[in-house]
């Protein structure tokens, strides 16, 4: 996904914490200054964004789910 494609509302910048990957969902945790938000996404995802401990990214939430985006 690109940050292109967020609405600006419900946006929360900051960087991966930890990710938990699993053979078909994974966990990542993000601090952002709001806290940390956790966002299960597809491992399939954290391969394609190049997700690590340590990227910057935007969580932002939708009204059923919390999605990630690589800045």
């Amino acid at each position: 996904m690109t940050i292109k494609a967020i609405n600006v509302r419900n946006q929360f910048k900051g960087t991966v914490r930890d990710i938990i990957e699993g053979p078909v969902l994974s966990e990542i945790d993000v601090q952002t200054a709001a806290g940390i938000v956790t966002s299960v996404i597809t491992t399939r995802s954290v391969r394609e964004l190049e997700l690590t401990v340590g990227s910057e990214v935007i969580a932002f939430v939708k009204s059923t789910e919390v999605s990630i985006a690589k800045l």
